[in-house]
């Protein structure tokens, strides 16, 4: 039982999370770094402990999160996401409260590429009728 752990793989935009969720104290550990240090915007910290907020597991498991690629944002999602498909495997009942909330689905949006003769994906030069 001490060496228990449950692992989930989150993504978001390019940022990959893989989770590693150990009965504790609720200690949160993302690339060997705490989880206040590495995430300084309290709005994205918020994003990151909201699966234990809807499964009011807070303070049971450490995690442990090894995140790679992408911005802030997007690895915060990874890792909310991550988060998410790991308490799944601690415990199945979680699922309608996990899904209901839209954690468990992937956010499939994208940055859309840039076109050719545009400024940007959408954006085009300025229009001079003369």
């Amino acid at each position: 039982m001490a060496n228990t752990q449950y692992a989930g793989t989150g993504r978001r935009k390019v940022s990959v999370a893989r989770v590693r969720l150990t009965p504790g104290s609720g200690k949160i550990t993302i690339n060997n770094r705490s989880f206040e240090e590495y995430i300084p915007a309290a709005n994205l910290r918020a994003v990151v402990i909201q699966p234990f907020a809807v499964t009011s597991t807070d303070g049971t498991y450490d995690v442990n999160v090894n995140v790679v690629g992408g911005g802030f944002a997007g690895q915060a999602g990874a890792t909310r996401h991550g988060i998410a498909r790991a308490l799944l495997q601690v415990d199945p009942d979680f699922r309608p409260a996990l899904k209901s909330a839209g954690l468990l689905t992937r956010d499939s949006r994208m940055v859309e590429r840039k076109k050719p003769g545009l400024k940007k994906a959408r954006r085009a030069s300025q229009f001079s009728k003369r």
